[in-house]
């Protein structure tokens, strides 16, 4: 999970940021009127999955 998206990989979350920033993907949310959010820029490096504890 990163910002906005949940993904498996840190390829997936590139892709999810490009598309939210391209408005390719994902639709408008309705009843809002100000201007799209921009992504937040990704870290540098590879994202890490956090493990899974129980």
């Amino acid at each position: 999970m990163w910002w906005n998206f949940v993904a498996r990989t840190s390829e997936e979350i590139t892709d999810a940021r490009t598309a939210w920033q391209s408005a390719t993907r994902f639709g408008d949310v309705h009843g809002y009127d100000g201007e799209r959010l921009s992504a937040p820029d990704l870290p540098p490096g590879p994202l890490k999955a956090r493990g899974r504890e129980r």
